[in-house]
């Protein structure tokens, strides 16, 4: 995908005021009912925790169960999906546009990244775009993630390479919801 991002002076709008003013509300419900408003989908029982960045509100897709942590930074341009019972930890960055070095007008290109259901991305991680992140995977701190990662497989490092396989029958569904976070 390589079309310019256009958004609406609506959503600029509460783009704008999410990331200055709204992020830092304590209400997972105000931040939750402005992103919707704006056109994000949400599912039930998500959260996003304070001081996280939203760009590309009508191409953000977030399931069921979803927990997003502190400062998270999510670019939806180019689209971002996250299915159900995802945690994406503290400090993560879903980057889904990029400039083509080679351009002499500094040319933008978007690509979606999907995170499928029970995948958990930790601490600090960088996870760029037209990537998917498989069912059940774990990415590791503060790994930059530049291709997919397969059904749970554990990767890590700069470039995320496979390190192990996950054992777990992903029988659980994440909520965390602390009051005023």
């Amino acid at each position: 995908m390589s079309e310019l991002y256009v958004s609406s002076r609506k959503e600029q709008f509460g783009e704008r005021m999410f990331n200055f003013l709204i992020t830092n509300i304590p209400s997972h419900t105000i931040r939750q009912w402005w992103l919707r408003y704006f056109g994000a989908t949400l599912g039930t029982g998500s959260s996003i925790m304070m001081g996280s960045t939203v760009f590309g509100l009508h191409r953000l897709r977030i399931g069921n169960n979803v927990s997003i942590g502190f400062s998270v930074l999510l670019d939806a341009r180019g689209g971002i999906t996250i299915d159900d019972d995802v945690v994406i930890a503290s400090d993560v960055q879903i980057i889904t546009a990029q400039h083509t070095v080679d351009s002499d007008d500094f040319h933008v290109t978007l690509g979606p990244v999907h995170i499928q259901h029970h995948a958990w991305v930790a601490s600090r991680a960088m996870v760029l775009q037209n990537v998917t992140i498989g069912v059940g995977a774990v990415v590791g701190a503060a790994s930059l993630v530049r291709t997919d990662v397969g059904e749970l497989e554990i990767a890590a490092g700069i470039p995320a390479k496979a390190r192990g396989t996950r054992k777990s029958t992903l029988d659980y569904h994440p909520t965390f919801r602390p009051l005023l976070y």
